[in-house]
C-alpha cells in the first residue's frame, strides 16, 4: 500500500482497491453523538456554544476531497473561498448541498430530509461512486441503502464498537502496550471503585466518556469532595432510571511532555501503514492543532509505529479497515503512551494529508491550528485575504500559510445577531480560521506563527470603539 502519488488517491486505493475512485465526502465531525446514544455518559448540560462552528468544519473536506469527487454540505461554500481553494493548485469537489440547513442530526439528516439530493446521489451511485463519512453510523448506512452508494468504511455496528475509549483501553492492555492506570466502568458501582482507587494517592484522575470528543464529556477530578460530588449526581440518575449501567474510562493524570497524534492506514486486505506521527496541540482536552515534524527520537518513532502495526493487525480481526488515529503522549519521564484513544475514522489529521504533501518541504516544519476572532459582524473572505496580504498567496517554496476552512469563521453569526434591533449595538460571536503554516525549520514556523496573528488581530472588531 503506498500513498508516495497522492495523499487521497493512496486513500481510496487502500479503501476501495482502485485509486481514481470517486468518493462523495461526508464529514460528520459530530458522529459520535450517534455511537453514543446506547451508552451512558457523564451526566452534562446538553447543548453547545460551538455546535454551529463544529457543523460548518464538514468544510475542511473541500481540500481533502479531489475535484472530481462530491462534497456533502448543509450550505454552498463561500464564493471567494472556492476560488482560493482553485488558486492553491488543490482544487475543489463538487458541491451537494442539502435542501436546508443541517438541524441537531447535522448534514446526514439534512441529506435524508432532501429528495432531490438523494435522487442525485441515485444517479452518481449508478456510475459507481462510494459514499466516504468521517466515521460510519446508522445514519450514513441510511444514506448509502437509499441511494445505491458503496460505502467505502465498514458497517457501522464494527465502527461504533472499536471508537469506544473502553475498547480502546482494553485492546492496549491484550497487546501489552504502556497503558497509563486506569480503569474501565461499565457501572456505577465500578466508577466508585476506581474513584476510590485512583485518588488513593492523592493525584488527579481523568473521567471520560467512552464516546467523547475535543473535551467534551471529560472531567479532571482532584479530590474525593468532586468524586463524591459526581458519584451522587450518577448514583441519583441510576436510581431513577432503574439502572446502574455507565460507559466510562477512569486514568490517573499523568505529568508529559506533550501529547501526540499518529495516523496508520489499514486496507482491505489488512495490510497498515504508518502515515504520520504529529505532536498535538491541546488544552483542557480539546484539540488546538498539529506540529509536524514531532520532536521525538527515533527510538520513539519506533515503537509508534510497532503499536501502529499492532493496533492495526487487531482492528482489521476485529472487522475494521480504513483510516485510524491514535492519540497518544510523551510522558515527563520520556516514555511513549502509544495509545490513550483509538479513533478508528478520519481525524483532523486526515484533512491536512493533501495541503502537507503539496505544500510540505523537505526537513521543513508545518503547524495546523485555527485562529480564534472575536467579531461583531459577519465578516466577507476578502477581508481575510486581505488581512493576511501576501501571507494568503499558496506558499510554493517558501514560508506561508494555507487556508483550510473558512465557513468557521462566521459560524456563529446567525445565533448572535439574531433578532438584535437595528441601530442596537451588536453583542459579539466568536469565528474560528482554520489554516496550515509551512516553513523550513520550527523557528521560522514560530515567526510565521506570530506574523499570522498578528494580521489577524486586526479583524477582531467586537468591542471596539468606532
Amino acid at each position: 500500500m503506498s500513498f508516495d502519488d497522492g495523499y487521497t488517491a493512496g486513500l481510496k486505493q487502500a479503501l476501495t482497491g482502485d485509486r481514481d475512485a470517486r468518493f462523495v465526502w461526508l464529514c460528520n465531525f459530530e458522529v459520535e453523538n450517534q455511537w453514543a446514544r446506547s451508552y451512558t455518559g457523564l451526566p452534562a448540560a446538553r447543548g453547545s456554544a460551538t455546535a454551529a462552528t463544529v457543523q460548518r468544519m464538514e468544510e475542511l473536506g473541500a481540500l481533502l476531497a479531489e475535484p472530481a469527487d462530491y462534497l456533502l454540505l448543509d450550505r454552498p461554500l463561500d464564493e471567494g473561498y472556492r476560488s482560493y481553494a482553485e488558486k492553491t493548485g488543490l482544487g475543489a469537489p463538487v458541491e451537494l448541498v442539502t435542501a436546508a440547513p443541517a438541524a441537531d442530526g447535522g448534514t446526514g439528516a439534512a441529506v435524508l430530509d432532501s429528495p432531490e439530493l438523494l435522487e442525485r446521489l441515485r444517479r452518481i451511485a449508478r456510475d459507481g461512486a462510494y459514499l466516504m463519512p468521517m466515521g460510519n453510523s446508522v445514519q450514513e448506512e441510511r444514506i448509502a441503502e437509499l441511494t445505491g452508494l458503496r460505502l467505502a468504511v465498514p458497517d457501522a455496528a464494527t465502527c461504533e464498537r472499536v471508537n469506544s475509549k473502553i475498547y480502546s483501553r482494553r485492546v492496549a492492555e491484550e497487546l501489552g502496550l504502556r497503558t497509563i492506570p486506569g480503569f474501565c466502568c461499565e457501572t456505577v458501582g465500578q466508577l466508585r471503585r476506581a474513584l476510590d482507587e485512583g485518588l488513593r494517592d492523592d493525584r488527579p484522575v481523568i473521567v471520560k466518556d467512552a464516546y467523547g470528543v475535543s473535551g467534551k464529556g471529560l472531567l479532571i477530578l482532584d479530590s474525593h469532595r468532586k468524586a463524591d460530588r459526581l458519584l451522587r449526581m450518577v448514583e441519583r440518575r441510576a436510581a431513577n432510571r432503574g439502572d446502574d449501567a455507565l460507559h466510562v474510562v477512569v486514568e490517573t493524570f499523568l505529568p508529559k511532555r506533550f501529547d501526540l497524534n499518529y495516523q496508520f492506514t489499514v486496507d482491505r486486505r489488512g495490510r497498515v501503514r504508518l502515515d504520520f506521527v504529529k505532536q498535538a496541540l491541546t488544552s483542557g482536552g480539546v484539540h488546538l492543532g498539529h506540529v509536524m515534524p514531532a520532536d521525538l527520537t527515533p527510538a520513539q518513532q519506533d515503537e509508534l509505529a510497532a503499536a501502529a502495526v499492532a493496533l492495526g493487525a487487531r482492528l482489521y480481526a476485529d472487522g475494521f479497515f480504513g483510516v485510524v488515529g491514535v492519540d497518544a503522549l510523551l510522558g515527563a519521564d520520556d516514555r511513549v503512551y502509544p495509545v490513550l484513544e483509538i479513533n478508528a475514522r478520519l481525524n483532523m489529521s486526515s484533512y491536512q494529508g493533501r495541503v502537507t504533501e503539496r505544500f510540505g518541504r523537505p526537513q521543513g516544519a508545518a503547524l495546523a491550528r485555527h485562529y480564534p476572532l472575536r467579531l461583531a459582524e459577519p465578516l466577507p473572505f476578502e477581508a481575510v485575504t486581505d488581512a493576511l496580504g501576501d501571507l494568503a498567496e499558496p506558499p510554493h517554496d517558501r514560508d506561508g500559510l494555507v487556508i483550510t476552512c473558512f465557513g468557521t469563521v462566521n459560524a456563529q453569526a446567525g445565533d448572535a445577531l439574531a433578532g438584535v434591533p437595528r441601530g442596537t449595538p451588536a453583542p459579539h460571536f466568536n469565528g474560528r480560521l482554520y489554516t496550515m503554516l509551512f516553513a523550513g525549520n520550527r523557528e521560522g514556523l514560530d515567526a510565521l506563527d506570530r506574523r499570522v496573528e498578528a494580521a489577524l488581530d486586526r479583524l477582531n472588531t467586537a468591542g471596539r470603539t468606532p
